[in-house]
Formats: C-alpha cells, sequence, structure tokens
C-alpha cells in the first residue's frame, strides 16, 4: 500500500474512549471549538497560541485526540471536531459558563473575577453537580458575559451578533456578549458604563484608527477599535 498523500484528511471512525477526559484534553477542546465557530477549522498555530503551547506539542495532541475519534485534521486545513468531540466540548461549556453564572448569581461574584474560578473548577465539577447549580438559579441560558449555556443535551444556540467596531456612525444597539478571558477588560468596561444589556449610541470614529465615540446613558465615552471588536451588540430601531 503507498503512503498516505500529502494533505489527505485524517478521519477516525472509532468512538471516543469512555474514561473521564483529562484536564488538558477538555482544553483542546473548548479552544477547537472556539476557533472552528469562528472559522470554521482550529489550525495547529492557532490553537498553539490560545493555549500558550508550543506548536509541536500542539500537533502530537492532535494526532492523539484524532485517533481517539474527537476531531479530524486534514493536513494545511486544520482541525474540526467530530460527532464525539463536539459532546464533549459542550459538556465542558457548559460547566464553565454555569459555574460563572453561579458565582456571579449565587455568590455575589462581580463579572470580571469568574472566569479563572470557571476555569479551575471545570474540570473538577460533575454533571450532576452542575445540573443542581443551573437550576438553584433558575436555569440561566446565558453566562455573565452574554455567552449562549449549551443544555444538558448539548445543544446550544450560537447566534451571530455585530461588533461594536463594525457599527456606523448614529446606530443604537445593546450590548449581548463580551470577551470574558481578560479581567482587566472587564473592569474597564464596567467603569464606562459598557455592561450587557447597556443601550449605546454610536457618535462617531476618529480617522485613521482612531478611537470610537459613544453615547451610553448622559455620558460620551471614548474606546480604541481593539477593544470594540471584543465587544458583542444587537442593532436597535430609533
Amino acid at each position: 500500500m503507498t503512503a498516505q498523500r500529502r494533505g489527505a484528511s485524517v478521519r477516525r471512525t472509532a468512538p471516543a474512549a469512555e474514561e473521564p477526559l483529562t484536564a488538558p484534553v477538555e482544553d483542546y477542546l473548548k479552544t477547537i471549538y472556539d476557533l472552528e465557530r469562528d472559522s470554521g477549522a482550529a489550525a495547529t498555530n492557532d490553537i498553539a497560541q490560545r493555549l500558550g503551547i508550543a506548536p509541536p506539542s500542539v500537533s502530537g495532541m492532535v494526532k492523539r485526540l484524532s485517533d481517539q475519534g474527537l476531531l479530524d485534521y486534514e493536513r494545511y486545513r486544520g482541525a474540526r471536531l467530530t460527532g464525539a468531540g463536539r459532546v464533549a466540548a459542550l459538556k465542558t461549556i457548559r460547566r464553565h459558563r454555569i459555574i460563572e453564572a453561579y458565582l456571579v448569581q449565587a455568590l455575589g461574584y462581580s463579572w470580571d473575577r469568574v472566569h479563572e474560578e470557571a476555569e479551575r473548577l471545570e474540570h473538577a465539577a460533575s454533571d450532576a453537580l452542575i445540573d443542581r447549580m443551573a437550576k438553584a438559579i433558575g436555569e440561566p441560558l446565558t453566562d455573565p458575559h452574554g455567552a449562549p449555556i449549551p443544555s444538558r443535551e448539548g445543544v446550544v444556540r450560537e447566534r451571530k451578533h455585530h461588533r461594536l467596531s463594525d457599527l456606523a456612525a448614529g446606530a443604537r444597539a445593546r450590548i449581548v456578549r463580551v470577551s470574558d478571558e481578560d479581567a482587566g477588560l472587564l473592569r474597564y468596561l464596567a467603569s464606562l458604563g459598557l455592561q450587557l444589556g447597556a443601550v449605546l449610541t454610536f457618535v462617531e470614529r476618529a480617522p485613521f484608527d482612531g478611537p470610537l465615540s459613544l453615547r451610553v446613558g448622559k455620558r460620551t465615552v471614548q474606546v480604541g477599535a481593539p477593544l470594540a471588536d471584543r465587544v458583542m451588540v444587537e442593532l436597535l430601531g430609533d
């Protein structure tokens, strides 16, 4: 038999192992899910950058996860989750987002303090505990940063939103989702009144990639374009 040709797809049909997944594997699957959602596939270098791991180490793990039936990998095109991989990724994402919501709603944490806590706890909490936490806070549909919470059955509704930086002058919008990984960014947004549910008007964009002026209530605030890229909004009528 000839060697597999370059660029061919590597696909495993064997089911994923039944034993619990390790924390590193769950982190890989979460990362691949996010990258795949954004761009259709997860490139090795992008996975490495997100996780802070050397690309050769990522290549080895990708092969291992492919062998376990958790993802498909095509050289030069990237990795995609299989059905089993997607189920596993969404279970971890559900645990993370329920923990964040519970910390805010039941324990009074601020939205900038929950991500790191959830990162640690998501690998240890059982699905039964997560279900009880969700019930205790009224079965929330989103986490404190607006990200949708997958159901117990692994169903998630990923909605398309506009980036704040894409709005035109005069547009009115409501903030519906914010990146949760940078606590300093969340604190800064809160200080400007740019939290979930806040209604704003896009006033103007300074030339040459300058800051964006926004009216929030009676205040006019300015934010840079890179920050505005990480704030998702829904457009409102006049």
